[in-house]
């Protein structure tokens, strides 16, 4: 049995949805966000020293856990995928573009993403009030200088990429996309995709297998505030 320790609005919705494709056993375990820092409880660092998801324990290994989104993906293909029907095989094409899509996901997607959410939070409590106008000026300006020009680089990046297939590593569907489903579903909860019809097209079919709206039923879909 895998138990997900499921922090809301965050990576680990991935996790119940690779499960759900799997078809593989799994209990989820949930936090809440404290709704004043949005930091996730002091009792997750009590499955691991972080106190980050998404994190998993594997009851049927010793507890063993498995911290960091691509970390633990790989390790429940390695676990439950045998036949590769979520990853391409190893030496093809498509696993290297998989291989590539899986790691840029976190490496260079969501850096900016994540960014992009705490510099717009400057204007906003808790920061205190006398503060906000001064936070609010210093984050426009990282908007316009730095975030802005490297998501639109990024947005347009995914678009070419899903115009030469329907998905990212290749025509089949894969723990990739999983993986990607969280940067464009962030982009997504800030009206990011418009004009994109690619990228829109991508969500649309990530949501409508059953694997991901069975995740969404036990764990809530991601939200951008």
């Amino acid at each position: 049995m895998i138990r997900v320790h499921h922090l809301q609005d965050s990576r680990s919705q991935r996790v119940l949805w690779l499960l759900e494709e799997l078809g593989t056993p799994y209990e989820v375990i949930e936090y809440r966000r404290d709704p004043k820092t949005l930091r996730a409880p002091a009792s997750l660092k009590a499955i691991h020293p972080l106190g980050k998801s998404p994190v998993i324990s594997d009851e049927s290994r010793d507890s063993r856990v498995v911290a960091e989104s691509g970390a633990i993906l790989e390790y429940l293909l390695d676990q439950h995928d045998p036949e590769s029907r979520l990853r391409p095989l190893p030496g093809s094409a498509a696993h290297e573009r998989y291989r590539f899509w899986l790691h840029h996901a976190e490496g260079t997607a969501m850096p900016p993403l994540v960014m992009r959410l705490v510099f717009s939070r400057l204007s906003k409590p808790p920061v205190p009030a006398l503060v906000r106008p001064l936070g609010r000026l210093f984050a426009k300006g990282v908007e316009q200088q730095f975030l802005g020009p490297e998501i639109r680089s990024l947005r347009a990046y995914w678009e070419s990429e899903l115009s030469v297939s329907p998905w990212f590593a290749g025509e089949r569907f894969s723990a990739a996309d999983i993986q990607m489903s969280f940067p464009v579903l962030a982009l997504a909860g800030r009206g990011g995709l418009e004009g994109y019809p690619k990228l829109q097209a991508f969500l649309e079919r990530c949501r409508a297998r059953d694997g991901y709206r069975k995740a969404v039923e036990q764990g809530g879909e991601f939200h951008i505030n």
